[in-house]
């Protein structure tokens, strides 16, 4: 396994070299330093003067690729791609335009951004299965026909309309939590609770239809007709078996999710005015801090590699069968 996942780690690097230079082409080729500078100043009445001083207040002044006025090695390093792209392979961040450390930053905010992730996760997790579970059990009948179209609705609706609906009933009409906003220590619950009853149940619909879809197709395989031959109920086949054999399906969604935990979640936390990551990197493209939206984006792309390797270890852990080799 240990040769597996070394394999897969080198893969990965041109992978992330491949992400870091469309990145930098987008950022520093097709919109270049000075475009950056007169966003950032105003189209209008910006001198050459005020686009060369920005322009060295943010680092921006280097050659992009190759500076053939420094000797020796600065001639790569001392310049835009190496200082703004090569430094993220060792998760050197640097900082945003404003003068922010990027790495610090993201340090602060994963936390709010887990808060409100990990607790969606783990109650949406056995909600979407226990409902789908139950749903099967029922399967063939007016409650599955109606459970079938109800879920389809709730996929339908916009995530919008749960956060703004959350929001209006729990907080305008019942008073129970506040609106918006976000504190720290044990106070900060209040601030959760209702970014995470939003987040469970703007997902039931697609999740326990995708949950029911599983089930049903491991009810109709031959081992599920012999565990019934044998006298079992239909509760422990469908918890015992079903389960036990669907779970391969179901870590392949959850473990690829779990390091875009980190990540947040853009609307919700825009939404809510919680200090994640996802209105982190909202923010950042409000302000145009391209620094910022550059990290953001080759930290999403390590974290979903990660997930990668992680679903295929959890393989192994569940069916003895799967080798990695």
């Amino acid at each position: 396994m240990i040769a597996y996942i070394l394999r897969r780690l080198l893969y990965a690097v041109p992978i992330l070299i491949g992400v870091n230079l469309l990145t930098f082409t987008l950022f520093f080729v097709l919109n270049s330093p000075d475009q950056m500078a007169r966003m950032h100043l105003g189209e209008k009445r910006v001198t050459p003067e005020a686009i060369t001083n920005w322009k060295q207040e943010h680092g921006y002044d280097k050659p992009l690729l190759f500076n053939e006025a420094a000797s020796g090695l600065a001639r790569v390093t001392d310049t835009i791609f190496f200082e703004r792209s090569v430094r993220l392979f060792a998760f050197d961040f640097g900082s945003s335009d404003d003068g922010r450390d990027i790495g610090y930053d993201i340090s602060q905010r994963m936390w709010p951004s887990l808060a409100i992730a990990v607790p969606v996760l783990l109650v949406g997790l056995a909600l979407n299965i226990s409902l789908a579970l139950f749903i099967v059990f029922f399967r063939a009948t007016y409650l599955d026909i109606g459970a079938v179209v109800l879920l389809v609705a709730m996929l339908s609706i916009s995530g919008l309309f749960y956060i703004i609906g959350g929001q209006y009933l729990l907080s305008k009409v019942f008073h129970l939590v506040p609106i918006s906003g976000y504190d720290t220590g044990v106070e900060a619950w209040k601030f959760l609770v209702l970014p995470v009853i939003v987040g469970v149940i703007g997902g039931v619909g697609s999740g326990v239809r995708w949950y029911r879809t599983l089930f049903l197709e491991e009810v109709s395989k031959d081992y599920v007709r012999t565990a019934r031959a044998k006298g079992l109920t239909e509760r422990r086949v469908l918890f015992r078996h079903v389960l036990g054999n669907a779970l391969i399906p179901i870590l392949t969604g959850v473990v690829v999710v779990l390091p875009l935990l980190f990540m947040g979640s853009l609307i919700t936390e825009s939404f809510f005015g919680i200090p994640g990551l996802g209105s982190y990197t909202i923010d950042a493209i409000n302000n145009q801090d391209f620094a910022i939206v550059r990290a953001m984006v080759f930290l999403g792309a390590v974290l979903y590699i990660l997930g990668l390797i992680l679903t295929d270890i959890s393989y192994t852990l569940v069916d003895p069968r799967v080798r990695l080799q």
